[in-house]
């Protein structure tokens, strides 16, 4: 019964530890794509002093980052409904 309940908790904990992790890195990937967006809006208009930041390399693989991100998302909540986070620590009673 101990495994049953350390499972438990393993699982609540990695799903929430989960979702925050992949809603950041989605987060992140929405800024490379519109720093990579400007960079290149600014690389092709003729005035590029009105731009800030136009010196910044490549945005880097935003895709990936995203992917990754909502990869994760979706681990977290799998993990969390799977774990039965909602209705408590097993072996409770319901009151």
């Amino acid at each position: 019964m101990a495994v049953h309940k350390i499972r438990w908790y393993v699982k609540a904990q990695l799903g929430v530890l989960l979702l925050p992790a992949g809603l950041c890195l989605f987060g992140e990937a929405v800024q490379r794509k519109t720093i990579q967006a400007w960079s290149a809006l600014a690389a092709s208009s003729s005035s590029t002093a009105a731009l800030p930041g136009t010196a910044l390399p490549g945005a880097g693989p935003w895709f990936w980052y995203g992917t990754l991100g909502l990869a994760l998302v979706v681990a977290g909540v799998g993990l969390m409904i799977e774990s039965g986070l909602l209705r408590g620590y097993p072996g409770t009673p319901r009151g």
